[in-house]
């Protein structure tokens, strides 16, 4: 079985080969997704076209390289046992040893090792509010025509981290502004094009839309702040730090450790 330069066919692929498949198909994921994608461009077979681009969609779709990536690492771990299993001279008593093993690494998650310290790693970054208020703000991006537009996760970004930019009159106000806002500027020919808050925020000005809509314009503002602001506090934290360590050092104290080191030519008090 070559598997390290060509993709299998699937009739040639067994159950003791389907890791060595797997891996061949990630290691050559570029080239194959390359291939696809000039068979879906230039082939003049309308059939194998519609195939060639129904495959390299699904080749190039999240779920499908998630379960490639998960579908390796379980094979891992079956891997010894599969082998066992199809061995002419079988030995009973090792092979349910080796089911036992298989069995137990699957269930106690040993592949699942290098994802749980990959979300140890993003929880440390991101803390739950941070995710919240990420979570929340996608209501308002205009990417694929506002499609995952939503009035209520407006309203809860608001009232839960910005209520100190909006009045209470001005919160409630703003639900039926968003039902204006989501009729007007989400079916607007022009603006439901743009893909970006940034590019939005700015057309907004430019048509006239952020007089009409000032509390959404005003919440986007805020929202595009978000980065500049979360590093201003992050430095200015760092900054209170340093000053509070420094504060609880003593001048004195200072001299004398130093010159407690060794002699010096010049004595400092």
């Amino acid at each position: 079985m070559n598997q390290i330069d060509t993709l299998q066919r699937p009739g040639e692929t067994r159950w003791s080969s389907h890791l060595n498949s797997i891996t061949s198909l990630l290691k050559m994921y570029n080239a194959t997704s390359t291939v696809l994608e000039n068979l879906k461009n230039t082939t003049s077979n309308y059939s194998q076209r519609g195939d060639s681009h129904n495959t390299y969609n699904r080749l190039r779709s999240f779920e499908f390289i998630f379960i490639l990536h998960m579908m390796k690492e379980v094979l891992r771990v079956t891997d010894n046992l599969c082998q066992a299993l199809q061995c002419h001279s079988q030995d009973t008593l090792n092979d349910m040893s080796l089911v036992l093993t298989t069995k137990d690494l699957i269930q106690n998650g040993f592949f699942f090792a290098a994802v749980d310290t990959q979300l140890q790693e993003l929880k440390s970054k991101f803390n739950e509010n941070f995710v919240e208020l990420l979570t929340l703000t996608i209501a308002l991006d205009p990417n694929e025509f506002f499609k995952l537009f939503d009035i209520d996760k407006i309203c809860i970004l608001v009232n839960k981290f910005y209520p100190e930019y909006f009045s209470q009159q001005e919160r409630e106000r703003l639900s039926y502004e968003l039902k204006h806002y989501e009729l007007d500027v989400c079916k607007h020919p022009n603006l439901r094009k743009i893909s970006t808050l940034s590019k939005l925020c700015r057309s907004l000005v430019e048509s006239g839309k952020s007089i009409m809509y000032p509390l959404v314009d005003r919440l986007i503002r805020l929202i595009l702040t978000l980065s500049v602001s979360t590093t201003s506090s992050e430095r200015a934290f760092s900054a209170m730090k340093i000053k509070e360590i420094a504060e609880k050092f003593n001048i004195n104290k200072i001299i004398d450790d130093f010159s407690e080191v060794k002699d010096r030519r010049v004595q400092f008090k």
